[in-house]
């Protein structure tokens, strides 16, 4: 149905738009400053988005032994860079909010260059079909060059208004929950069940492994580099959470629907998928990992009050006159009244 598929193109369209608003948004200049003198959030979302990610889609595509379409749906979604949803998780397992929103951005930055360099390389074991030979990469890098605009605009809302630009981080993720609600309504009930009895059940298998190895290879990575436990929970979500919003708008901008046929469902699957396990990892965090969180941060506070005792009694022996010896200290006792004049 040709407005179907045009009502379904603005719907995604304007998703993007106004999630990569949001993200731009949470992006604060001085935090892009430090970030650029200690390049480890860039480093990270470097490695874990366009060196883990679309190895692990490749490996997947290949063992499971898919066909062209199905195996260039995989690798688009997992040469994406890292989507808001990361940034919501994070905030509910007490990870690191700054290095969440660096990784998100420096990700969505780095995929203008790294995303259609992925796919070439990822594609060339299906280099002689016709899906990948039509395979557009310039319209891939156009529409990543379109999502630059409006981060750039939420960069400079927050650098002129700070309350607006806090608003508008919390419209853009619940943008991003209303507008996959509204594609899984679409497509489920006019396109009706027999789009997704369409999808061979590897597929299926593959959206429900991705996201869970992502997050396990992005566990990794954190402690490789020796991250203390809140930042690895940060890392972990920020892997394995693609930006199934801009996976959505290329399949649906950049393929004709006879082209990429029911293939255009595995963004939404993958975004089902991923939020359920990045829900049940929040669940398992609040029911057993929160205690030992607050006892570490009891204990930095309780040493931190014993080095002030410490500190306060150091500053109490600085104030004596002259240094007090056991024989001072008993002549004192015997004779307060020299002392006192």
């Amino acid at each position: 149905d040709r407005s179907l598929s045009q009502g379904l193109s603005v719907l995604v369209g304007l998703g993007l738009c106004v999630t990569m608003l949001g993200l731009g948004c949470a992006v604060e200049l001085g935090q892009l400053g430090q970030q650029l003198r200690r390049p480890v959030g860039l480093l990270l979302a470097l490695l874990g988005q366009f060196v883990a990610m679309p190895l692990l889609a490749f490996l997947l595509a290949l063992i499971f032994a898919l066909d062209e379409v199905a195996a260039v749906a995989v690798l688009l979604c997992g040469c994406c860079p890292g989507g808001n949803l990361s940034n919501l998780m994070s905030v509910l397992v007490d990870g690191d909010m700054n290095l969440s929103i660096i990784m998100t951005a420096s990700s969505t930055l780095l995929a203008l260059f790294l995303m259609p360099l992925c796919l070439w390389i990822y594609s060339r074991h299906w280099i002689n079909t016709a899906v990948v030979q039509l395979l557009p990469l310039g319209a891939v890098s156009l529409t990543l060059g379109s999502t630059l605009l409006p981060i750039g605009l939420g960069v400079l809302i927050r650098y002129r208004h700070p309350r607006a630009a806090d608003l508008l981080v919390k419209i853009s993720l619940w943008s991003l929950l209303v507008t996959l609600v509204i594609l899984f309504i679409l497509t489920g009930t006019m396109l009706g069940p027999d789009l997704l009895a369409q999808i061979p059940a590897s597929v299926y298998a593959i959206a429900v492994l991705m996201p869970l190895a992502g997050y396990a290879l992005g566990y990794g990575l954190a402690t490789v580099f020796k991250m203390p436990p809140h930042c690895r929970r940060t890392v972990s979500l920020e892997t394995g959470c693609q930006n199934v919003q801009l996976c959505t708008a290329i399949l649906k901008l950049t393929f004709s629907p006879e082209l990429i046929g029911s293939m255009y469902m595995f963004p939404l699957l993958y975004a089902l998928f991923q939020s359920a396990e990045a829900g049940l990892f929040v669940l398992a965090y609040k029911m057993y990992g929160r205690d030992s969180y607050k006892q570490d941060t009891l204990g930095e506070e309780e040493d931190t009050d014993i080095s002030y005792k410490k500190l306060k009694e150091e500053e109490v022996a600085d104030t004596s006159y002259g240094t007090v010896t056991t024989e001072e200290h008993n002549s004192i006792q015997m004779e307060p009244t020299q002392t006192a004049l």
